[in-house]
């Protein structure tokens, strides 16, 4: 890692610590929103950016998650981090499974394919009333005190779970960041740019992207389950296919070929979806404008866009 990019995680680093401790409630709130979407969308840009593989049906997997530790929560256990690691298994599982019969295709295809399994997980969930709630969800998933044995950290008040996020949020970057530059990346990326020559050399493709895919999926599974902690509740919604499409325009905004495009992509978008939906009743149709003019006028991201700037001014 160069020194620029130490220097920067350095800065990122402290400057969400001092945002934990000396933010406005809304502004903390605001930055656990973008950070859970970071996480989603770092780990779907691994099958995305450095896979090539399009999948529609990713909400499904932050449902799993989400529904995993709600369930968890309200009928065996309230610890957390119990309550996170079953929701991220739940995901992970899922995944294993769907991505089994969605990796065999590929291109619109395999699109199709996790856009009919998403929605199919969305059908079970609405229609489950007596296990998932139904359209109504899952209510009162409470914050208990994370009991380490020898002390109990509390997280019930914004800021203390903010730090939690924070956490995960740090943990997600380092596991994505060793996995983007492992041999196991490189592959990915082989898979991405000729898959016919990377089977060729001995490698069964349909395993690495079914390892990916179920990679991916986890991290999916841990941004649905400290979603349902921040928020509460859970609901059907956060399976359906719109909702599979925000990881998708977060690594288009960022850039999907870079690594910190996602996380950039997601403060963009929540802070953007924020500030749109205060000054107009239509903020979709104005939301959906601004993205439109963003993806277009960075291509390859924002991150991409700066990135070749800066690569430019020093040649």
């Amino acid at each position: 890692m160069s020194s620029v990019a130490k220097a920067g995680w350095i800065a990122l680093v402290l400057g969400a610590v001092a945002l934990g401790l000396w933010g406005s409630r809304f502004s903390v709130y605001l930055a656990t929103q973008v950070m859970i979407l970071a996480i989603f969308s770092m780990g779907y840009n691994l099958l995305f950016g450095r896979s090539g593989l399009l999948s529609f049906g990713h909400g499904a997997f932050y449902a799993l998650g989400a529904y995993g530790l709600g369930l968890f929560y309200l009928h065996v256990n309230t610890h957390p981090l119990l309550g996170i690691a079953v929701g991220v298994a739940v995901a992970a599982v899922g995944a294993l499974i769907i991505g089994f019969f969605c990796v065999r295709h590929t291109e619109i295809y395999f699109a199709m394919l996790t856009l009919a399994f998403g929605m199919l997980i969305f059908s079970l969930i609405w229609n489950l009333r007596d296990i998932t709630g139904g359209d109504d969800g899952l209510v009162g998933i409470g914050r208990a005190p994370i009991d380490l044995g020898v002390v109990s950290l509390p997280i019930a008040k914004g800021y203390q779970f903010y730090f939690l996020v924070l956490v995960a949020f740090l943990i997600s970057c380092w596991v994505l960041w060793r996995l983007r530059n492992s041999a196991f990346g490189l592959v990915l990326a082989g898979l991405r740019e000729n898959p016919q020559r990377t089977q060729f050399s001995g490698l069964d493709i349909r395993r690495w992207r079914l390892a990916a895919f179920a990679i991916s999926g986890a991290f999916a599974g841990l941004a649905g389950a400290l979603s349902a902690l921040l928020e509460n509740n859970t609901d059907p919604f956060s399976a359906h296919w719109s909702h599979s499409a925000e990881p998708i325009l977060t690594c288009l905004i960022g850039g999907m070929h870079t690594f910190f495009g996602p996380v950039v992509g997601s403060a963009v978008f929540v802070v953007l979806r924020e500030e749109v939906e205060r000054f107009t009743e239509k903020w979709e149709l104005a939301f959906g404008i601004l993205l439109v003019i963003i993806i277009l006028g960075f291509r390859g991201g924002i991150v991409g866009t700066l990135a070749r700037v800066w690569h430019r001014a020093e040649g």
